[in-house]
C-alpha cells in the first residue's frame, strides 16, 4: 500500500475492479447481514444516526460510549432519515460489525454495511481515519448489489486526493461530551466536479483515503447493500491516538501479512 502505487495508473484516487466477489460470497454476506439486523436490539437512547456532516454527527452522539467503544463490538448506526418524529424506525440502517462471516472473506475486524437509504455527504476518509504520514489508508468498498445512479452509487472528484485533508474528527478528552470534535472545516465544493461510479454486484472500489467522495440519497425501490472496510500500511506509520476508532487489547488491528 505504500504510496498507493496501485492507484497511480488511473491518477483519480479511486479504482474499480469488477467481479472481485463471487455471487456466492455476496449471498453469504447478505444472509449474515439479514441475521444481524433481525437480531438487532438497540436501546432507544443509543440509536445514533451516522453522518459525515459535522453538526449532525456531533448532535447524534447521544451515547458517547456506544459510539467510541464500537471498535471490537457489533454496533448499529442508523442512516439519516430513518426515524420519524417519535423516534420510530422508518427504513434501512447502517452497522459496524466484527463478525466471523465477514472476517473469513476479507480478514477485516471492521465492517460497515449500508442498506442504502441515507445520503453520505462529500468527505475524505482520512478526516476520520488519520495517519502520519498521510496516504497510508485505503478504503475497500464492495457492492453486494448493483449500485446505480438511482439507488445511491458512489461519486468522486477525480484527482482530489492530492490536496491534503481539510478537517479532522478527533476524540475529546476522556469524560467530555460529545466524545468527538472537529478540527478545520469542509470547504465548499463545486458539485459539477463529481463523477458517478455505478458498479455491478461483486465489484470492488478502491478508495484513496484523501479522495473526496459521496453518495446520493436512495429514493428508489431498490436497496444498495455494500460492505466496506479500510487497510493501513503499517510500516513507518502512526495511527493517530486522536482517531475515534482505536484498537483494543481484545481486538487489535489484525495484520494481513508480517
Amino acid at each position: 500500500l505504500q504510496n498507493l502505487q496501485l492507484l497511480k495508473p488511473c491518477e483519480d484516487g479511486f479504482l474499480v475492479l469488477e467481479g472481485f466477489l463471487s455471487a456466492a460470497e455476496c449471498v453469504a454476506m447478505q444472509q449474515r447481514i439479514g441475521e444481524l439486523v433481525a437480531e438487532m436490539d438497540v436501546p432507544r437512547h443509543c440509536r445514533t444516526e451516522f453522518s459525515t456532516q459535522e453538526e449532525e454527527q456531533l448532535r447524534a452522539q447521544g451515547s458517547t460510549d456506544y459510539f467510541l467503544s464500537s471498535g471490537d463490538k457489533i454496533r448499529f448506526f442508523f442512516e439519516k432519515g430513518v426515524f420519524d418524529e417519535k423516534g420510530l424506525e422508518l427504513g434501512p440502517r447502517a452497522l459496524h460489525a466484527h463478525d466471523p462471516v465477514f472476517r473469513c472473506i476479507t480478514h477485516s475486524p471492521k465492517v460497515q454495511v449500508s442498506r442504502g437509504l441515507g445520503e453520505v455527504s462529500p468527505h475524505q476518509d482520512a478526516s476520520f481515519l488519520y495517519t502520519e504520514p498521510l496516504g497510508r489508508v485505503l478504503g475497500m468498498w464492495m457492492a453486494l448489489e448493483d449500485a446505480t445512479l438511482e439507488n445511491g452509487c458512489l461519486w468522486f472528484i477525480p484527482g482530489s486526493h492530492t490536496g491534503g485533508v481539510s478537517r479532522r474528527m478527533v476524540r475529546a478528552p476522556a469524560g467530555s461530551a460529545p466524545g468527538t470534535s472537529f478540527l478545520g472545516s469542509e470547504p465548499a465544493r463545486d458539485n459539477n466536479l463529481f463523477v458517478p461510479t455505478p458498479v455491478r454486484r461483486g465489484a470492488l472500489v478502491l478508495i484513496h483515503g484523501e479522495v473526496v467522495h459521496k453518495s446520493e440519497q436512495n429514493l428508489s425501490d431498490r436497496s444498495r447493500q455494500a460492505y466496506t472496510f479500510h487497510l493501513m500500511d503499517a510500516a513507518d506509520t502512526v495511527w493517530s491516538p486522536e482517531n475515534w476508532l482505536q484498537p483494543t487489547a481484545e481486538l487489535p488491528f489484525p495484520p494481513l501479512y508480517t
